[in-house]
């Protein structure tokens, strides 16, 4: 199980063979990793996962790197310090294999560098200088959004659970980048790192991920993601949260934080919650959406969902009909295009108007009727005129007629109108149909 997590940043200067002395101008971040250090030689864990920002990092994947360990140094920040880390190859093909299950992409593909990063070596050198009995598992961020990565989170709580390996997680990450008011400053990574730190302070993960990507992106962060990720491991329970140490010395911040699960608790579905947020914005911002938008999120939203029906649209002009055509089955992939084809049809096509001119367009009103599918019955007593449409059909003639239509008050009316517009003879034996239409008007 999870027996703890830590958010903690990756400073090489942070090593004494990298920093050369000027590690002494970030003691309270030195104070939290020997803090943390101290206490995962207490946990004694079986596993360390590492989240960094810092190894291959893909926009649409979680990379977990494969194996059994991988080797690192500190040589381009000026040190000979070297690193080797055995991986958990079973905690990571049960990542997999849950990732798999949750239709979330993760895997151990695509390594380009094995190489450890400093987004694991700096914290595993304060680590192993106590406690080195564990293996490891190095997972990257990715470029998916905050949903994503707490659901990785969920599903590493759920591996260590399942393998019974005890587990500390390290959210590897620097705060905002851009604090320096002397070279490449931002007033957003002020405004970022006071955000992080107080839900950092408090567990408190729904403020967490509502930090907008584009203060992120200005702040010039690279911690976020793991943060979101540690977040996803404690959900549905409360957590005991400490933060160890917060300054920024050199421009960047450096928050270093403990966190440890207590019981369970429903009101910290974290998740569910923000989601729940989210469709409330999308929702309210769709309320103001120019026709175009609407067009094109309705032109998605039908190819993916696979909707496909005989629709009939309807062009009413001063309340007279002014075009009408419709397709009983559907002709095309989705119900977007049917609705698209059917309504320049009815405008341009409809053989008993002229063609709709320009000037005409701004008095136009539109009715959509998509059909369900039609089912058989054997006579007029199956039908209402307010609820069914009727089909009539006698060999390759046709003649269909919309429900709920202006003087059409019974089912003879309906069947008689839908003979005549396929030219079927009164007293000429029909097949009958009806269907059900969700109309939009």
């Amino acid at each position: 199980m999870l027996i703890k997590a830590y958010a903690l940043p990756h400073p090489p200067l942070a090593v004494p063979d990298v920093g050369r002395g000027a590690e002494a101008q970030i003691p309270k971040t030195l104070a939290a990793f020997d803090a943390a250090a101290r206490e995962i030689a207490e946990i004694a864990p079986d596993t360390i996962i590492f989240i960094t920002p810092h190894s291959v990092n893909y926009s649409d994947y979680f990379h977990i790197s494969p194996g059994r360990g991988a080797k690192g140094d500190l040589t381009r920040f000026g040190a000979n310090t070297k690193f080797a880390l055995d991986y958990d190859e079973d905690f990571v093909a049960e990542i997999k294999q849950l990732a798999e299950e949750d239709g979330l992409y993760a895997g151990t593909a695509g390594e380009r560098d094995a190489a450890l990063d400093h987004g694991t070596t700096v914290p595993a050198w304060y680590i192993n200088r106590h406690y080195a009995d564990y293996r490891a598992v190095r997972i990257s961020q990715s470029g998916m959004g905050q949903a994503e990565h707490y659901r990785l989170g969920q599903i590493i709580a759920r591996a260590a659970q399942n393998l019974g390996r005890r587990t500390v997680l390290i959210a590897s990450g620097d705060l905002s980048h851009r604090l320096d008011r002397n070279r490449d400053f931002a007033p957003e990574g002020e405004t970022f790192d006071r955000a992080v730190v107080a839900a950092l302070s408090n567990a408190d993960f729904l403020p967490l991920l509502q930090i907008p990507a584009d203060l992120r992106e200005r702040a010039g962060e690279c911690g976020y993601n793991s943060y979101v990720i540690l977040a996803g491991c404690f959900d549905r329970l409360n957590v005991e949260a400490r933060l160890l140490a917060y300054e920024a010395p050199f421009g960047v911040g450096y928050a270093s934080a403990s966190f440890a699960p207590g019981g369970a608790s429903e009101s910290r579905n974290i998740l569910e919650q923000f989601q729940e947020i989210l469709l409330a914005e999308a929702n309210k911002r769709r309320k103001n959406e120019s026709e175009y938008c609407a067009l094109a999120r309705f032109a998605l939203e039908a190819a993916v969902e696979e909707k496909r029906a005989g629709v009939f649209v309807s062009l009413h002009k001063n309340g007279q009909l002014r075009g009408c055509i419709g397709t009983i089955a559907p002709t095309t992939d989705n119900i977007a295009l049917e609705i698209v084809q059917n309504a320049i049809s009815a405008g341009l096509r409809d053989n008993r108007f002229d063609p709709v001119e320009a000037s005409e367009l701004p008095f136009l009103t539109y009715k959509v009727d998509i059909l369900a599918a039609p089912e058989a019955i054997s006579g007029e007593d199956e039908l209402d005129v307010k609820r069914y449409g009727v089909i009539v059909s006698s060999g390759s003639r046709r003649g269909l007629l919309l429900p709920n239509l202006d003087g059409i008050d019974s089912p003879s009316q309906q069947v008689a109108i839908a003979r005549q517009k396929a030219g079927i003879a009164e007293g000429e034996p029909v097949r009958l149909e009806r269907f059900e239409v969700l109309r939009h008007e």
